[in-house]
């Protein structure tokens, strides 16, 4: 463990899922503590879209912006909304230029899959018909999250690639949760790590599918062709039970002809990047922001 993420392993806290109602409150007390970022460079709007039913997005735009991305929070398909995540929607829309449309899909278990795909979906569609409005470039326009967010973003790139539209020119996936299964070393190992754990990890997924079986827009592990897809920036975390699938499917995207930039950060676990003042968070979160930017004026 990185030596400085090491001193905060105790504080940090394990959610436990068999509660949802309590873990969205104390998920949301993390992001209170989160220290106020800067949004004096940028406008920031709540707007709807409109969909059945609506979604609620709120829109992160720099000054100068360059592109847009359609941005998924953490907190396992059960935690998060707009407010968690805005100290890194904030973050990332400084670091990348980009417009930032961070994403109130709808949660697990009340609305399990496909029900925050579909809210994603819907997002994607909706800011590529009225790109021009957001002062967005169409042919700009990516897909990322943290966690359980960047599986929704590989997801649906996914069904975008399928349904051959709307475009997307990027996938900035950071720790995603991609894989049902849990079968990688990592996944079978990892049963007592910080904040992401094997036991949480089968919660999550329980609460995501419901009864529904696990399909390549749920899992996008699953797939078998990843042919086509954008071309993507794949972060995992040493101590991570998702690091393994992150790594195969960045892997699995090269072989199928995707270019892909992979980044294994050594000495992390899942999420702490919250620690911001330990410097490997402070390089975490700037090389998202990089990565979009670089992908955006491409």
């Amino acid at each position: 463990m990185d030596p400085e993420l090491d001193a905060f392993v105790p504080l940090f806290p394990s959610t436990d899922l068999s509660d949802p109602v309590s873990a969205r409150a104390n998920f949301a007390g993390l992001a209170t503590a989160m220290p106020v970022p800067d949004t004096s460079n940028m406008e920031i709007e709540d707007r709807t879209v409109p969909a059945d039913p609506d979604v609620a997005v709120r829109i992160y735009r720099p000054h100068p912006a360059q592109g847009a991305i359609v941005w998924m929070h953490g907190g396992g398909f059960v935690m998060g909304d707009l407010d968690t995540e805005h100290p890194w929607a904030t973050r990332l829309a400084e670091a990348s230029g980009a417009v930032v449309i961070s994403v109130d899909y709808r949660l697990a278990p009340e609305n399990p899959f496909p029900a925050a795909l579909d809210d994603v979906h819907a997002v994607l569609t909706w800011t590529a018909r009225h790109a021009a409005g957001l002062g967005v470039d169409p042919g700009r326009i990516a897909v990322g999250g943290h966690s359980a967010g960047a599986g929704l973003a590989a997801a649906v790139a996914l069904r975008a690639r399928d349904l051959q539209g709307p475009p997307i020119c990027f996938q900035l996936l950071n720790q995603p949760g991609l894989d049902d299964r849990q079968q990688t070393w990592s996944a079978r190992n990892f049963t007592d790590t910080p904040w992401m754990n094997r036991a949480k990890t089968t919660q999550l997924w329980g609460h995501y599918l419901g009864s529904a079986p696990a399909s390549p827009y749920a899992a996008p592990a699953r797939a078998t062709d990843l042919s086509g897809l954008p071309s993507a920036y794949v972060a995992s975390a040493e101590f991570c039970p998702n690091r393994d699938e992150d790594i195969d499917y960045a892997l699995r995207m090269l072989q199928a002809g995707v270019s892909v930039e992979l980044h294994q950060w050594p000495g992390t676990f899942h999420g702490s990047q919250a620690i911001l003042s330990a410097e490997v968070s402070q390089r975490q979160i700037a090389e998202l922001g990089a990565a979009l930017r670089r992908a955006l004026a491409r």
